[in-house]
């Protein structure tokens, strides 16, 4: 057989070297599509054998190989092997699988952990048994009963990106030999250093006993002891009896909880048996889901599993059991340790392992990805079951057997020599403060990164390929740093290849047992980081703005770090401080250097002089420590106030003392108290702002004074629990010494959002004031002592706060308080809103307060109301919840609906359905809990928050977009799209159902942003008097501004030319180093002044990205691509969304690699901070969500896109006239239905013509060609082809739906099919038959194309419903199709009455019982495909009957389209008008 490749392949490889070398092309973007097979069919015993030529770091996973039955020839091709379906087996990881399935969990070598050049091959023996060959040693049988006639499969996959077939021919007897050979020296070598670590931890006990033998040659079962002695046919499994949402496979080895999206618990499983003394129970996380709080519990019991009642949670189990959650240990339900371990369960992924072990010694010990967390109970019971609870969002879990225990044994025992006396020479310390006792010098340890090295006895750490990998290039101290010593490092080398830099910082963890990530600022627990000019703490940023930008240093400069003996961290770079970066770092802590990016080489420096680091001082990078005394500067500083240093078990004070925020936020909810470093002076205002909040918890921050001294207070859970000389305000409650002593105060602290503003002011008098916004809310209690301190308890849903600069004294006239409401604006609901609701109304409902309050006064239904008008596109109808009653169950019912309220009867009790979900006569969609309904149909679940749970006090509201979307509002947050293509005349409607008796509208039917909806004047009549002097709130905008005229910032890549005033920027050279941003921020709900493609080269690939970045760009150091910026930037590449350089989103708008010349790009950040992108003036959706303010637009010249423009003659908004009118066609006035202008199927504008090299359009174009019709059938002029590829139709801005005729009916525009423009014949009016016919659509067969074409019309029988049969034949043109029983071989009888099917939609004509499906073979690319074909057809109106489908199908086929409506039926020869050819391939 040939050792080589098969041309057929998948989508992104390319092969070279005869076929015998594969590559996939874009290793960086893409992970997938690298399938390729073997030429020619494997003979027994034949290696086929491929060596690894090439790997990246930037994904998990690597090569997979096997084999298939199935022919490389006519296969269509998945996006990896483990897809393969119909005989495949395929080895990943050291997992085997057949047909998609594992079959066997742990066999032979780890794939992922092989190395370039490492040689893997594959092999069917004599005996039908799968053998898998690593470097020429067999690893034994994976797989039996193989049929014969089998392909070699090798997957490019993560990170394998090019591979060579080296041979493929029989192992020779000297391989067979020496693998024998090497098997049993490793089984040796195992063995002596399984004794080695016995002997040298026998003290300690925490050392592993017994032995594992390597996999035997030839593929005989892997027998080996495990600790204890236990044999591994004696494994622990899953008992099989379990949780009742629990499905058990793998042979009891893996646990799956079903209904993951709907139930989030009785997912409990047990072991068949008691685990054994120092036996390791070992699980893998194997999936997750994203839609719950909570994760996977592990534990122990005493319970049998055979005789326990299952409860939801183990945690509810009262007795004889201890379990791990969260960070915490739970015993019998009860917390007994809050802070177990510095790993959360909640924040592990998928791929972690987490394991337990019962000592000897009675002692509980759990392990995080083979590392030992430490004791978790001193003494449990001789006789336990190991206990997993599948809870929230852990799904699937499989029981590790393989512990890779001699890994780990080699792993000790080099630390251990690491660790030994010899390492290095004593050195006296770099310290501040001298230690009389002299230390050990500094060094690297020998355990660092993948791609990392130490050389020069420890001093020096480099990573020696820094050319090729841009990460794993972490190394830490050999010894914990002392207080007051400095660690500097000096930067050797660099290279110009990547973006970003060294990184410096500290560390709690022991680099000896410390797995390494790729990058530590991954690392979510003990390690602060100073990366760029920022500093992350356990990877969040809590610094933005601090000191040098690391990544502009050069070889030659120095970077360092020292914790003081304050717990307070500082950075060096050259020798100059740049101030605290953090506080309440514990001691003990290792020096980090992350050798990333350009940052090659670093070398520990000894002998230099470094200076004294500059006492905390207003003077200094960060203005005061929160440390500082009451008495500073005088008492005349106005700006000294900061939290102090102690605090709350879970509080963190960051940002040099001025913001705080309770870590861990999603698993705990109290314990984090700060409080002001000095006593509040009479007159001065303590304000912070509510920077970040979580919707986990009930309830929220809490704020008051304490006349107790930080010193002397033991923090409490809450402040609340104080019961001496502390006054809080909780929700709208007073409370003195943790008593209520006021009820109903002036604000309600529950009710605040982001961004919302709280002050604290002790008068002169001794009353203490609240302020929110500003505004003072009155006298909250009187008779405080003189010296206070300011306490914020950050309790359940309020996450972070920063101190406001409005802090300080305050002038006297604030305490009268003689500034407005209207000068701090509050969402809240105002008198005179503008929004009513409608007379006609549900039975049971009054309408009070002049239409804007509806009471149900009987029974839990016909609480129907609607909105008093329809609602403009984009305009909010929004409700608040005011009574209910929680006998009823069920809730609020909202949604829109094309019920007009004027055409009910006057009689609201005739005409209107008991609840919403009946109300059927008109088209309507509607959220009812969690689920979206359109006329009563379910159309998704699980949409968002439930309406069932809201309550008292809560907002919901509706709205229809722009893209004709419905949009559920839930306390002002967008819940998303719930529904598409609504019609453009509704009314909100609103049922008063079940618990909900009472609501009250809150909304106005002005646009709350119409001030940004259209470019305001500054003279605009609608500023009132006392808005006209309205000073900005903090943080803000002002109400009204101008539309920001945009340019391109001087700092750009350095390929980059600007010109027109940096309005024009182009690439000069190369393809990359392009990137470019504006010199201003993006205002809120301003559309970027929209960007348009001026030059493409089609030498290159791929094409322009844009963005927008969350930082500064005035010191950007820019680098090649905007793909490998990773710091607060959100990017849209070809379809795709990504975050700091990661993928978050896919098959979003058009494809940017097929924008032609012309084509017009905007963005847009709205009000709820979501970024938007315009293609030709249509919006695309939300991209992404929590943009961060300032942000500046990011574009990207890569590839093709050599040149762009910002157009400033048309500063587009939202809701104004866009630049989409250049794009629609001149259109009559006749051309005009309903407002819609049809733009896409009669004579299209030139410039409406999608990219001329879409992909999709020239494949069904090589389609058409083997049809073989004449050209004279079709338009000459092919600007009249239109492709509705998803790329294309976004690229134009369609619509989905557009009325035609006289009267107008709706059609559906054909999404997924290529239109081929037909020839009209010269008797046909054409233009008038289009403009006052309807448009409908036919599907038909291959077969029956010609024949239609020949007769200009649509014919009996020509619909393939009833004339198709299964039978496939292959054509002498390359597609094979179903055989047709022609019309003319039936009788008589069965012709008799001619009609011909028709839809108004694709949806239903394109179904494969009218179309069906045919093969063909891609002349081009030799690839299979299969195609379908239609017709557009004109239709005169009245030659039609319009009826139900006749598919038997319940759901309905498209929304906007009942299934009783959807079929047309026609016996008029004369009455359809071909119109164009639709063609849509798979």
């Amino acid at each position: 057989m040939a050792a080589e490749l098969h041309p057929c392949s998948g989508k992104l490889i390319g092969l070279s070297n005869s076929n015998r070398t594969a590559q996939r092309n874009q290793p960086v973007q893409e992970f997938n599509h690298g399938l390729v097979l073997s030429r020619e069919q494997l003979k027994d015993r034949d290696v086929f054998t491929v060596r690894i030529d090439k790997k990246v770091n930037s994904w998990s996973g690597s090569i997979e190989i096997g084999v298939t039955s199935l022919d490389p020839a006519g296969l269509d091709f998945p996006s990896s092997a483990t897809g393969l379906k119909g005989g495949s087996w395929i080895v990943s990881g050291c997992s085997v699988l057949r047909d998609g399935r594992s079959v066997l969990e742990e066999y032979g070598r780890d794939l992922d952990q092989l190395s370039e050049g490492d040689r893997v091959g594959i092999q069917r023996s004599t005996h039908g048994e799968l053998h898998l060959w690593v470097n020429g040693q067999d690893c034994g049988a994976a797989a039996s009963g193989l049929p014969t006639g089998l392909w070699a499969v090798v997957d490019l996959y993560g990170k394998c990106t090019q591979v060579t077939v080296v041979s493929c021919e029989p192992p020779s007897l000297a391989e067979r030999d020496t693998e024998r050979e090497t098997v049993e020296e490793r089984e040796q070598e195992d063995e002596d250093e399984e004794e080695e670590v016995v002997v040298s931890d026998s003290g300690g006990g925490t050392g592993y006993t017994g032995s594992v033998n390597s996999p035997a040659g030839g593929g005989g079962a892997r027998l080996g002891a495990v600790t204890g002695g236990m044999l591994t046919n004696d494994a622990l499994l899953f008992h099989e009896k379990c949780g009742t949402l629990i499905k058990l496979s793998n042979n009891n080895k893996t646990a799956e909880r079903r209904r993951p999206l709907d139930e989030f618990n009785n997912g409990v499983v047990m072991t068949n048996r008691p685990l054994r003394h120092n036996e390791m129970f070992e699980i893998r996380i194997d999936k997750l889901v994203d839609k719950w709080s909570g994760s996977i519990e592990i534990g122990v019991t005493t319970h049998n599993p055979n005789n326990l009642d299952y409860p939801a949670t183990m945690t509810n189990l009262r007795s004889g059991t201890i379990m791990m959650s969260g960070c915490g240990i739970l015993t019998n339900g009860k917390g007994t340790r809050r802070e177990y371990c510095e790993f959360s369960l909640d924040e592990l992924q998928e791929g972690d392992h987490i394991g337990l072990m019962h000592k000897a010694s009675g002692a509980l010990h759990f392990y995080i990805n083979g590392i030992d967390q430490g004791v978790a109970a001193a003494q449990t019971p001789a006789i336990v079951y190991a206990v997993v609870d599948l809870y929230g969002m852990a799904v699937k879990v499989t029981i590790v057997h393989n512990h890779n225990h001699s890994d780990r044994l080699r792993r000790n025992n080099a630390i251990m020599r690491a660790l030994s006396p010899d390492v290095g020479r004593p050195r006296p310390a770099r310290s501040l403060t001298p230690d009389p006792d002299t230390p050990d010098r500094l060094l690297f340890h020998s355990n660092c990164g993948q791609k990392a090295a130490i050389i020069s006895e420890g001093r020096t750490a480099l990573r020696p390929h820094a050319t090729d990998d841009f990460n794993h290039g972490v190394v830490l101290s050999g010894r914990p740093l002392h207080s007051n010593e400095v660690f500097q490092v000096r930067i050797d080398k660099m290279v110009d290849k990547w973006a970003g830099s060294i990184e410096i910082g500290v560390t709690t963890h022991n680099p000896a047992y410390l797995q390494l990530p790729s990058t530590m600022t991954n690392l979510r627990s003990g390690t602060w980081m100073m990366t760029g000019n920022g500093v992350m703490h356990n990877g969040t940023t809590i610094l933005d703005e601090y000191g040098h930008n690391l990544d502009r240093l050069k070889a030659g400069d120095t970077v360092g770090v020292v914790r003081k003996e304050d717990g307070s961290l500082h950075f060096f770079v050259n020798g100059v401080a740049q101030g605290p970066a953090a506080w309440n770092v514990p001691p003990s802590v290792y020096a980090v250097v992350d050798l990333y990016g350009q940052a090659a080489q670093a070398t520990i420096m000894d002998d230099v002089d470094l200076p004294t680091l500059p006492e905390d001082s207003s003077d200094g990078p960060t203005v005061m420590s929160p440390s500082s005394p009451c008495s500073v500067a005088g008492g005349n500083s106005a700006n000294d106030l900061r939290f102090h240093q102690l605090h709350g078990t879970n509080a963190v004070i960051t940002n040099g003392g001025r913001t705080a925020l309770r870590q861990n936020c999603r698993s705990e909810f109290n314990d984090a108290i700060v409080i002001s470093n000095r006593c509040l002076r009479d007159g001065e205002l303590f304000e912070i702002v509510i920077q970040k909040m979580v919707d986990r918890w009930s309830g929220s921050i809490e704020a008051g004074v304490t006349a107790i001294r930080p010193e002397e207070l033991e923090f409490p859970n809450t402040m609340t629990d104080i019961d001496y000389d502390t006054w809080m305000l909780s929700g709208t409650a007073i409370m003195q010494d943790g008593n209520t002593m006021r009820n109903n105060y002036g604000c309600d602290l529950d009710t605040l959002t982001t961004g919302s503003r709280i002050g604290m002011m002790r008068s002169a008098t001794g009353d203490l004031h609240y302020y929110i916004n500003g505004v003072d809310q009155g006298v909250a209690c009187t008779g405080l002592p003189p010296e206070v301190y300011a306490v914020i308890d950050l309790y359940g849903q309020c996450v972070q706060v920063s101190i406001t600069s409005s802090s300080g004294p305050q002038d006297n006239s604030l305490c009268t308080s003689n500034i407005t409401e209207s000068s701090f604006p509050i969402h809240s609901p105002v008198a005179g809103v503008a929004h009513r609701l409608h007379s006609k109304h549900g039975k049971n409902v009054v309408l009070l307060g002049e239409g804007c309050q509806a009471v149900r006064v009987g029974g839990y239904a016909h609480g129907i109301v609607f909105s008093a008008k329809e609602l403009k596109t984009d305009e909010l109808f929004e409700v608040k919840i005011d009574e209910v009653d929680d006998q009823w169950s069920g809730s609020l019912h909202m949604g829109l609906t094309t019920l007009a309220p004027p055409e009910l009867p006057s009689c609201p009790m005739s005409g209107l359905s008991p609840s919403l979900t009946q109300l059927r006569s008109k088209v309507t969609w509607l959220l009812a809990g969690s689920e979206v309904r359109r006329n009563g149909l379910l159309q998704r679940q699980n949409y968002g928050a439930s309406l069932d749970r809201l309550t008292v006090g809560n907002r919901v509201g509706v709205k229809r977009c722009s893209d004709d979307t419905m949009h559920v509002l839930i306390d002002g947050e967008d819940m998303g799209p719930a529904a598409t293509a609504v019609a453009k005349n509704v009314y909100a409607v609103l049922d008063l159902y079940g618990r909900v008796t009472a609501v009250s509208i809150v909304s106005s039917s002005v646009l709350e942003d119409a001030g940004s909806v259209k470019a305001p004047s500054l003279s605009s009549d609608s500023c009132s008097e006392g808005e006209e002097d309205r000073t900005p709130v903090e943080g803000g905008e002002p109400a009204l501004v101008p539309n920001t005229v945009m340019a391109f910032l001087e700092n750009h890549g350095k390929n980059i030319q600007l010109s027109h005033e940096n309005l024009t920027a182009a690439r000069v050279s190369s393809y990359n180093q392009g990137l470019l941003v504006t010199a201003q921020p993006l205002p809120r709900q301003q559309l970027f002044q929209v960007l348009c493609i001026d030059r493409l080269n089609a030498s290159w690939t791929s094409s322009l990205s844009l963005g927008v970045i969350g930082h500064s760009p005035d010191r950007l150091n820019f680098p090649s691509t905007a793909c490998c910026l990773k710091r607060s930037v959100w990017l849209l590449q070809r379809d795709s969304v990504f975050h700091n350089s990661l993928k978050i989103c896919e098959n979003y708008g058009p494809n940017l690699d097929t924008c032609p010349e012309g084509t017009v790009l905007g963005l847009l950040v709205d009000g709820n901070s979501c970024l938007h992108l315009y293609v030709n003036g249509m919006d695309q959706g939300v991209a992404a969500q929590d943009i961060p303010t300032p942000c500046y637009p990011l574009i990207d010249l890569y590839g093709q896109c050599e040149q762009v423009t910002i157009v400033t003659n048309n500063v587009a908004t939202v809701g104004g006239e866009s630049v989409k009118a250049r794009f629609q066609g001149d259109m009559e006035k006749a051309d005009m239905v309903d407002g819609i202008k049809e733009s896409v199927c009669w004579m299209p504008h030139p410039e409406v013509n999608p990219n001329k090299t879409c992909e999709y359009q020239a494949l069904c174009s090589r389609f058409k060609d083997l049809l073989t019709l004449p050209d004279g059938y079709f338009n000459e002029d092919a600007k009249y082809n239109l492709c509705y590829c998803e790329s294309c139709h976004k690229l134009r801005g369609d619509e989905s739906y557009h009325k035609r005729g006289e009267p107008p009916r709706d059609y559906a525009l054909p999404f997924g099919w290529c239109r081929f423009a037909l020839r009209s014949e010269p008797h046909c009016d054409v233009s008038n038959s289009f403009k006052q016919w309807h448009i409908a659509y036919h599907g038909t067969s291959v077969g029956a194309l010609r024949r239609t074409l020949d007769h200009a019309q649509l014919l009996s029988g020509t619909s393939s419903i009833f004339s198709v049969s299964p039978v496939k034949t292959e054509g002498p043109n390359g597609y094979s199709e179903p055989e047709e029983n022609s019309s003319n071989s039936l009788p008589d009888r069965d012709r008799e009455v001619p009609r011909v099917q028709l839809s108004p939609t694709m949806r239903y004509s394109g179904l494969e019982m009218f179309a069906p499906k045919v093969q063909f073979r891609d002349p081009r690319s030799h690839c299979c495909h299969q195609a379908q074909v239609g017709f557009q057809v004109c239709v005169r109106p009245g030659s039609y009957k319009v009826g139900p489908q006749t598919l038997g199908a319940i759901e309905p086929l498209d929304p906007r389209f009942s299934n009783t409506e959807i079929e047309w039926i026609t016996k008029d020869q004369g009455g359809t008008l071909l119109y164009g050819l639709l063609i849509r391939v798979e």
